[in-house]
């Protein structure tokens, strides 16, 4: 390969993970053209891209990135995945292709999370973490329980009272039904 057309792929990948923080490498070789494209269109979906890259290359294209560290100890064919919602979505579907057997050889190589290196077990790791929307729902839940638990601190005493209040008051009607019923019966 010509040292121009190296200079253009190195661009290409620049361009490509301009921003990217954060990353999973993967290996996609023995997949079939079916499977690779059932893949990637899947990934798709998710708003996930997958991206073959040469190392040497990748490395020098990201080369005072936060993608850096993710090509350093790697070798052998490499694939870079990157988007989705955040690291945890993008970890629980590459995951869930790398257990699943139809697409056997898919397999993790690592990857890279806001410029700290990630082991394959890390991104295991990682696809067990809550995802954004759950943690939101755990956030709220925390947040609503000490107000939920006051409001019904400061609701019950006076429910009581109301309760109390209304009692008096129907057994004084009841009373004075009472009184009103006597008089007429000795009236007669």
């Amino acid at each position: 390969m010509s040292k121009y057309v190296k200079q253009l792929i190195t661009e290409h990948y620049r361009r490509r993970l301009e921003g990217v923080d954060s990353a999973v490498l993967v290996n996609v070789i023995g997949l079939d053209a079916n499977r690779t494209r059932r893949l990637r269109r899947e990934l798709a979906d998710k708003n996930i891209r997958l991206m073959v890259v040469k190392n040497t290359l990748a490395a020098r294209a990201f080369r005072g990135t936060p993608l850096e560290k993710a090509f350093e100890n790697i070798s052998g064919p490499t694939a870079i995945c990157w988007g989705g919602e955040d690291i945890v979505a993008l970890a629980k579907e590459v995951m869930r292709f790398a257990k699943d057997e139809d697409f056997a050889p898919f397999t993790t190589k690592g990857g890279v999370l806001e410029g700290e290196p990630l082991t394959p077990q890390q991104v295991e790791e990682i696809s067990k973490w809550p995802s954004r929307q759950e943690l939101l729902a755990q956030l709220a839940a925390r947040l609503m329980g000490p107000a939920s638990t006051l409001m019904n601190a400061l609701a019950g005493p006076g429910s009581t009272l109301a309760g109390q209040l209304k009692q008096l008051a129907e057994g004084e009607k009841a009373g004075s039904e009472g009184d009103s019923g006597a008089a007429e019966t000795g009236a007669s």
